[in-house]
């Protein structure tokens, strides 16, 4: 069984749609262009021009729609963020010690206000951690 087009923007089904996707496209419930290289089956970030097709042309924009030629939707596609983004986030976070998901960190409490004692140790804390991995600064 084949898996159903999804949107690559909100996991929308696609299935109404007549295919193939014109440049114009767009997804009935977000209005995210389908015709792009978020939804396409070659769009690979590892590979040069984020793309697997050797002889497409490179397109900056990859959520907009675009007039590439080699273009075939990819089906069940997941929404959300990039997974290779939420990797390399993640491992941001552990190597300043966060120890937390960027879902997490965003929905963790301020820092304590400027000028406390807490504010001030924090501080040094990540000062030690950057210069763990950048060294000291120059003067």
């Amino acid at each position: 069984m084949a898996q159903e087009l999804t949107c690559w923007s909100c996991g929308g089904s696609l299935a109404g749609l007549p295919l193939p996707f014109g440049r114009r496209a767009e997804c009935p419930r977000c209005a995210a262009s389908l015709h792009s290289c978020r939804q396409c089956g070659f769009l690979d970030r590892g590979a040069s021009k984020g793309c697997r097709e050797p002889q497409a042309d490179d397109v900056v924009e990859k959520e907009q729609g675009n007039f590439c030629d080699y273009f075939q939707p990819a089906p069940g596609l997941k929404p959300g963020r990039d997974p290779a983004a939420d990797a390399a986030r993640a491992k941001l976070a552990a190597a300043f010690g966060a120890g937390t998901s960027p879902a997490k960190a965003a929905a963790a409490p301020s820092a304590p206000p400027a000028g406390s004692a807490a504010a001030e140790t924090e501080a040094e804390a990540a000062r030690r951690r950057l210069e763990a991995v950048f060294g000291k600064p120059k003067k």
